[in-house]
């Protein structure tokens, strides 16, 4: 896997996984090829884009020598952090979310929302690479922009979204294959045919010191529930 820095330094990021070696032998091999200027040993220069394009390379590679995510499947796992920011765990893997700073967040993370509208182009773009492979084509690139507008009124909602598709590699007749297969990714059927979605609301009940306040507040609970469908078990 190469990339090519502005000032002309082409970098390979691959593994080394011999197949007689134990899993946790695997290496991840970081190439640059000596140029004049190199004084004793090669060195980069990156701008900060070229310095995360690296990372997640090496990232790739990383998780390519390394034992499989350990974790249930089909499930998220959600739990606060610090303030608006929250760790999520998806089969073993972490990601976080924040709020940006003026909504009250420390903008550590995307948004919810930003990571909804990010699921939609990198499912898109996984479909794209995909339908490159499948008739031969180069997966240089493809590259997905996604533009997204939020709602005026209320609810809090996306109201608009709009993806635009770049794949320099693609003949022509096979445009409008590659516009139908981007356009039914598993992400975006999902918008189209919105799944059943329940939500669930568990307490603690309240501590044994106050009888009457427990059993007041249970019956207010009950009330509630039978109002918003929400659980409250005793």
């Amino acid at each position: 896997m190469k990339m090519t820095s502005r000032c002309g330094r082409t970098i390979n990021v691959t593994r080394l996984a011999p197949q007689d070696l134990p899993a946790p032998m695997g290496r991840v091999v970081l190439d640059t090829v000596r140029a004049p200027h190199d004084g004793r040993a090669p060195w980069l220069s990156l701008t900060a884009e070229e310095a995360r394009r690296l990372a997640a390379l090496l990232v790739f590679q990383a998780a390519a020598v390394e034992p499989a995510p350990d974790g249930p499947a089909g499930r998220v796992d959600v739990t606060p952090v610090a303030g608006d920011a929250f760790e999520m765990r998806v089969r073993g893997h972490v990601l976080t979310v924040d709020q940006p700073r003026p909504d009250g967040g420390k903008d550590t993370a995307p948004t919810p929302v930003e990571l909804f509208v990010a699921s939609v182009a990198s499912c898109t773009t996984h479909y794209a690479g995909r339908y490159l492979d499948r008739h031969g084509l180069s997966r240089d690139g493809p590259a997905v922009r996604a533009d997204f507008r939020m709602a005026d009124d209320r609810p809090p909602r996306v109201a608009s979204l709009s993806l635009t598709v770049d794949a320099p590699s693609l003949p022509a007749e096979r445009l409008a294959a590659l516009r139908a297969v981007v356009s039914h990714c598993t992400v975006s059927n999902t918008l189209a045919d919105a799944p059943d979605m329940r939500v669930h609301v568990r307490c603690e009940p309240e501590p044994a010191e106050m009888p009457q306040a427990v059993e007041h507040g249970h019956v207010e609970a009950a009330r509630h529930a039978r109002q918003t469908g929400t659980e409250c078990p005793r």
